[in-house]
């Protein structure tokens, strides 16, 4: 039994994304093993793909409840697979995973910020108009690269490195790394830079080059800010977020089985 769960097994509370077997799947979980109020929950079942998972998560920051993920979507890298039987056997027995969030601090051209807002996979930059975006990136204070220019940047968690920072050609992390994957989307200039692994407790700040000209925004997984003139980004160890995973199938052993993937 995990600790934090109670002795006659955990009390369950299910959501599920819009998707129609997410939430035919919700209605047969919720008929089998009853739905828990949120405040009387051991743990939150998530019923969808990566990007509910995601949703589920960040719901979490409060109430700091493990989260369970079932796949009902398309990408389901963060889920554990579907099946009605077992559900609370699965759970006694699952894997944690605790990860951090990303902290972005967002300014704008129009003067407001820092809007802040927390990230879970990546803190993104991406050029808004056709103009190539010019960055001016700092690590602790410390100018590392005077101008990238690029289509943007993201910075990754180890949980997000498979996700956009993969597809960008970024490195894959191991949750237990510590690190954070800074990584160019599409980089013109230097164009033979790749990018920086970085400790985790780095602060990254990233400027915009001609702001007014080539407009930028900036992203915390998918809470957008538009117009940015400058963002800074932390890791977060306030925010704590556990996942749970059958064993066997846990968050860092799926991260070194992408890592050998063809």
């Amino acid at each position: 039994m995990n600790a934090g769960m109670s002795s006659g097994g955990p009390r369950m509370h299910f959501t599920a994304s819009a998707r129609p077997d997410a939430r035919q799947a919700l209605d047969r979980m919720v008929r089998r093993y009853g739905q828990t109020p949120l405040d009387s929950a051991d743990c939150v079942v998530s019923l969808g793909g990566d990007g509910w998972m995601l949703e589920t998560l960040r719901a979490r920051f409060e109430d700091k409840l493990p989260v369970y993920g079932m796949h009902r979507g398309t990408v389901g890298f963060l889920m554990n697979d579907f099946a009605e039987d077992d559900l609370p056997e699965r759970i006694d027995n699952a894997v944690r995973a605790v990860i951090y969030p990303l902290e972005m601090r967002a300014e704008t051209l129009e003067g407001d910020g820092p809007l802040v807002h927390q990230a879970i996979n990546e803190v993104s930059l991406l050029r808004q108009t056709s103009q190539t975006a010019k960055l001016r990136i700092l690590v602790d204070g410390r100018e590392r690269l005077a101008e990238l220019a690029a289509d943007g940047v993201l910075v990754a968690t180890p949980a997000g490195s498979t996700a956009y920072n993969l597809s960008a050609h970024g490195p894959i992390l191991p949750i237990g790394a510590n690190l954070l994957a800074l990584t160019p989307i599409s980089p013109f200039r230097p164009r033979r830079w790749r990018g920086a692994l970085l400790r985790h407790d780095a602060k990254v700040v990233i400027e915009v080059i001609e702001p007014e000209r080539r407009k930028v925004a900036a992203s915390a997984d998918t809470l957008e800010v538009r117009d940015i003139t400058k963002v800074s980004i932390r890791e977060d160890r306030s925010k704590p977020l556990t996942m749970l995973f059958d064993e066997g199938h846990a968050l860092d052993e799926r991260i070194l089985r992408e890592q050998f993937s063809l």
